[in-house]
């Protein structure tokens, strides 16, 4: 299927499914839409498969109600009572919500690496059985088994109820454009990824994403996350089984601060988007954690323990990129500032990135990138490339902005230009014959590479603002006399506006009687 074709399909069955609402809030709506696109997907890859083994049972004899067949072929087991096929005969029954959990039931326990991700609600009172029909109906259009399709309106899906949800869908969805920016900069090409806040798993979906797309094997990284919110938890796990994603989110949901689900792990690619300056994060059950090698977190703050977490889990060589609040870039409050200065000291900060507004669903609070890096990952040492991009973007709509793919191409060439990798389109990696920077130049109002030494004459204050200047301004080739000259007279047309307007204001008062 095309891209357009795959758009419009996306967008057919969004329309579709939102007049199918009724009065369930985006919230709640999300979960039973979600839940049953999984389903399709899980039944149509077992349908595919149970068709293939059918057609060939006389020739080698397979089976196909042979379990092993399905789990050799990495393909969940649907029983009987819960294939999509008969949900979909029962889909006008008043008891169709009842059908829909017994058939979640009956995979989680067939299935245990789904054991309590599935939703099992759609029996409920309040839930309009008429419309759960019809939204069963809807989702068998979508025809192809491939995960790519259903995995791609999920992914649709998932963006359209964090639009729908507002600030509550921001909690769970980190605009597609900034996940693309993280990972086209990072570049998880190999190795162990791990997102301590994985919301729905964007990064983990795009980083398979990047892989396929510079023909690498996807087989050669390995995904590990950790989510707090249970109900986001279970929408993550589906997204990643439904992409054919082997990934480790941990037994359950749970705070990666005062339970740490991958205690030993070393990582050698971080992404994350942690909520910006939560002020309830439990610091003051953590003052003596072993996690706090550059300086004590502030209780009120949990920026810069979010920094040092993923510090922790960073291998020696790993490199992590991830998003905050602008102000983690200056406050000095709490001892913030003594923490930056420390990581810039270590010589960890290898790239900042100030973004453009409106780029979220959840806040209007500016927000920046961080790229760290350690061992030999850390291209240009003892300096930090600042990018400023908040003039970029495009709005597309009353209150939200994206990052075109220009945007993202022109400020990720430009970070591995100043790495001294090669241009798009080739393969990921290091030149070793070129000298880091090769491509590399200052742009004034846009790009920088700054030494600690000046950073530090800066108070380490990480703001791209300070140290790319202005941009140049074109003078199209005017001559300065005759630019001169433009201006005086411009400048002496003002200055007879102005005599005149005062003019004009001393008469009113006068008028009024008000000597002046």
């Amino acid at each position: 299927m095309s891209q357009d074709s795959n758009q419009k399909l996306e967008q057919t069955l969004w329309a579709a499914a939102d007049k199918l609402r009724g009065h369930l809030d985006a919230a709640e709506y999300k979960h039973v839409v979600l839940g049953l696109i999984f389903l399709k997907y899980i039944s149509d890859r077992f349908q595919a498969l149970y068709d293939d083994l059918a057609a060939r049972a006389d020739i080698e004899y397979t089976n196909p109600e042979d379990r092993d067949e399905y789990t050799a072929e990495n393909v969940f087991w649907v029983p009987a009572n819960a294939r999509w096929e008969k949900l979909q005969a029962n889909a006008k029954s008043s008891k169709i919500g009842i059908y829909i959990d017994e058939a979640m039931a009956a995979i989680e326990k067939e299935n245990p690496t789904l054991k309590g991700v599935l939703p099992q609600n759609y029996g409920r009172e309040d839930l309009d059985k008429r419309r759960l029909g019809e939204l069963i109906d809807l989702i068998s259009t979508i025809t192809l088994a491939g995960g790519d399709v259903l995995g791609q309106v999920y992914e649709y899906f998932l963006g359209q109820f964090a639009s729908a949800e507002g600030k509550k869908g921001g909690e769970f969805y980190t605009p597609q454009s900034i996940v693309k920016l993280l990972v086209d900069m990072l570049e998880p090409y190999k190795g162990r990824i791990y997102d301590p806040c994985c919301g729905v798993g964007g990064m983990f979906v795009q980083s398979e994403k990047f892989v396929e797309e510079h023909q690498g094997r996807v087989g050669d990284i390995a995904i590990y996350g950790q989510e707090s919110n249970p109900t986001t938890w279970k929408l993550a796990q589906m997204n990643l089984a439904i992409r054919g994603i082997d990934g480790n989110l941990g037994p359950y949901a749970a705070d990666s601060f005062h339970d740490d689900l991958h205690p030993d792990l070393k990582a050698d690619f971080i992404l994350a988007n942690p909520p910006f300056n939560i002020s309830d994060w439990g610091g003051n059950l953590l003052a003596e954690d072993k996690r706090w090698q550059y300086g004590l977190p502030p209780t009120g703050n949990a920026n810069f323990a979010w920094i040092q977490h993923m510090l922790h889990h960073l291998a020696p060589t790993g490199r992590a990129g991830f998003v905050l609040a602008n102000g983690s870039m200056s406050s000095g409050q709490s001892g913030e500032g003594n923490i930056r200065r420390a990581l810039v000291e270590a010589d960890l900060v290898e790239c900042m990135v100030a973004l453009p507004p409106q780029l979220f669903f959840n806040t209007q609070i500016p927000a920046c990138l961080w790229f760290l890096a350690r061992g030999k990952n850390k291209q240009r040492r003892e300096q930090v490339l600042f990018v400023d991009a908040r003039g970029l973007g495009t709005m597309v709509d009353r209150t939200r902005r994206e990052l075109t793919d220009t945007d993202i191409q022109r400020i990720a060439d430009t970070f591995h230009a100043w790495q001294g990798q090669p241009p798009k389109g080739q393969k990921p990696g290091f030149l070793p014959d070129k000298k880091p920077g090769f491509l590399y130049t200052d742009k004034p109002g846009f790009c920088k590479s700054a030494t600690l030494a000046e950073i530090a004459a800066h108070d380490y204050v990480l703001t791209p603002g300070r140290y790319v200047g202005a941009a140049d301004v074109e003078d199209g080739g005017e001559l300065f006399e005759e630019k001169m000259e433009r201006l005086t007279i411009t400048l002496q047309k003002q200055f007879l506006a102005s005599r005149s307007l005062e003019q004009r204001i001393q008469d009113n008062l006068l008028g009024m009687g008000y000597e002046f």
